[in-house]
């Protein structure tokens, strides 16, 4: 039995595909068109996820949307008919196209389907709608290592629900409570990132990033004036201070004279100010959820706890919840977004509506979330060669030794090696790999690779056997969604002036053997690289740790600012020669800068508009 599992329409829209209860693919429609966030229907990622399996559309039993439609309508006439007349002007700019898109979708997605894949399926039987947040939760449980497991939704919104506690056993998911929209711990981080002069919805990491270099100064105002939580973590919002429910702006004057002023324009410096915001709602985010945790583990008496949601992205607030223990296993999804919900809705089908049993692996599901395309050797070549690349063909073994010793020489690379991640991180299959161990390169691959805010960290991918040596932390964490500090051994300690440092003046304190990958906090994002998933990868680390005693690499994705990660091979060289990284390694066959003609150099700096 085959299921195909669909989102779009919002943000980052994708496609995944099921085979009798194992995932085989899944992709997000942004890769194949190098349109970032792209929310159109993901015609490209699901002729993949049927190409990948070698079936049509006519082959797939259902196909099931992650979303239910009429009831995000009935959400949104609901907010506007209880807010009226505020918000007249949104309402009528908005009615429309909610009118076509919600009211009719299921003739929509019918006329796309058919007109992408010119197939005539039984609609009425094989098109099947499942609600936002059991979609996220099936996400999240159904491909976990657990039998059995409290699972923890968190985002902006759904249709209605912003929040929602679980509990999954077999095959089986109950949700058993919801907190409901307006009141949403993701819209308020949003608003906090649209204040602080970041786009929603693709910002809010960078808030994170942020936020040690700053003071949570602001905290207590927040818990004071915006939110209200209770002990089990349940909470509401004070709505005078937000514009989200009609508005066409996050946050409004009254948020303005709380915090001093009106929100950053993105072109603007950020100053301590912003710093203190961000540090200050990463703290209220954490207490939240931490309360949530809590109280979920009370009520379950679960040891594992599963999470989803776009909040479940942030790691920071993630390894609070792995510290303080109580759960003694948790599991994220890697594309715990609204793209991760194509992937839940599929499971929900299967396991939910279809009653099916659950497939158990070694490790999870998610197959490490190595579910895109690949391109063989053969294939490579003939793309390298129709670009006019200057390429070297070398044996794998004689690839993984001159990538490792570009990296202990300080050279930036460009990594595009097997299938494709799903989910916004890149985990060693498309990503620019630098030494962790250079004081430069955090610099190096912000200002003249990534183009991007110096303020930035970068993570680091460690050998899953060596990842107590170096971090604070001894669990599976292989999709960068958990944070440790550094352990101490390898920290430098900051001198008394030093400590005194505000904000970005901390970025280039010395902060011990690995400063590429240690934050202004001594902590760090870690992907712990497991033989079994990605042993190309873990192999370049083994080789990179013979050659200079250290296991880790900075691991950052495979783009520019504003760029979708690359997917192609063809899209790899683009961004190799739009930058200054100075080798590609593209399957077995090496690509260094020097080489390469000069009319194929571009200009990737201004090439995306800022993310």
């Amino acid at each position: 039995m085959r299921i195909l599992g669909i989102s779009a329409y919002y943000h980052d829209s994708a496609a995944a595909l099921v085979r009798d209860g194992e995932l085989v693919a899944a992709a997000q429609e942004e890769r194949f068109t190098r349109v970032k966030h792209d929310a159109r229907f993901p015609f490209h990622a699901t002729e993949y996820c049927l190409r990948q399996e070698g079936v049509g559309l006519a082959d797939v039993d259902f196909v099931v949307f992650y979303d239910k439609p009429l009831l995000k309508f009935e959400r949104l006439l609901e907010t506007y008919l209880a807010l009226a007349p505020s918000g007249l002007k949104s309402f009528r700019m908005a009615f429309p196209l909610w009118a076509r898109e919600k009211l009719f979708q299921k003739n929509l997605l019918c006329r796309e389907l058919k007109g992408a894949f010119g197939v005539e399926l039984d609609w009425d039987k094989q098109l099947l709608f499942t609600e936002h947040h059991i979609s996220h939760a099936a996400s999240a449980f159904f491909p976990s290592p657990y039998d059995e497991a409290a699972i923890l939704t968190m985002d902006g919104v759904g249709e209605w629900a912003t929040t929602s506690a679980a509990f999954g056993k077999g095959n089986s998911l109950d949700i058993r409570k919801e907190i409901h929209f307006p009141h949403s711990l993701g819209l308020l981080y949003s608003a906090f990132t649209y204040y602080t002069g970041f786009k929603v919805n693709s910002g809010e990491y960078k808030v994170m990033g942020l936020a040690p270099y700053g003071q949570p100064v602001y905290a207590q105002k927040i818990f004071d004036n915006l939110i209200d939580v209770k002990e089990d973590g349940s909470f509401w919002l004070n709505l005078d201070y937000f514009n989200y429910c009609t508005g066409l702006t996050m946050t409004n004057e009254r948020f303005d004279a709380l915090f001093g002023g009106p929100p950053r324009k993105p072109e603007e410096l950020l100053t301590q100010h912003h710093m203190d915001l961000a540090a200050s709602i990463q703290v209220v985010l954490e207490e939240v959820v931490l309360k949530l945790t809590r109280g979920l583990a009370a009520e379950t008496g679960s040891k594992n706890l599963c999470l989803a949601g776009g909040v479940a992205l942030n790691c920071v607030a993630n390894g609070r919840v792995l510290r303080e223990g109580c759960f003694e296993n948790i599991w994220i999804q890697p594309a715990a977004g609204d793209a991760g919900g194509a992937v839940g809705a599929a499971f929900a089908a299967y396991h939910m509506a279809l009653g099916q049993p659950r497939k158990q692996s070694a490790h999870d599901g998610m197959k490490g979330a190595y579910l895109g395309p690949a391109f063989t050797d053969e294939e490579i070549e003939v793309r390298l060669k129709k670009i006019g690349a200057v390429y070297h063909s070398v044996t794998q073994p004689e690839m993984i030794e001159a990538v490792a010793e570009a990296l202990k020489n300080e050279k930036a690379v460009g990594w595009a090696q097997g299938r494709m991640e799903f989910g916004p991180r890149a985990l060693g299959a498309r990503s620019i790999l630098g030494d962790a161990r250079s004081p430069q390169m955090q610099s190096i691959l912000n200002l003249k690779v990534k183009y991007r805010e110096s303020f930035r960290p970068f993570a680091p991918s460690v050998l899953r056997e060596d990842v107590s040596e170096w971090f604070e932390m001894d669990v599976d964490s292989p999709y960068m969604l958990q944070v440790a500090n550094v352990t101490r051994k390898h920290c430098t300690e900051m001198t008394e002036e030093q400590k005194k440092l505000f904000g970005i003046e901390k970025l280039n304190v010395p902060r011990g053997d690995i400063p590429a990958v240690t934050h202004v906090d001594y902590s760090a994002r870690i992907q712990t690289v497991h033989r079994e998933t990605n042993p190309l990868y873990h192999a370049l680390l083994e080789s990179f740790k013979a050659k200079t005693g250290c296991p880790v690499v900075v691991n950052t994705s495979f783009n520019v600012r504003g760029e979708p990660i690359v997917c192609t091979p063809e899209d790899a060289y683009a961004c190799f020669m739009g930058t200054e990284l100075d080798l590609l390694a593209v399957g077995n066959y090496l690509l260094w800068k020097e080489e390469q003609p000069a009319e194929l150099k571009r200009n990737y700096e201004n090439a995306f508009s800022p993310d």
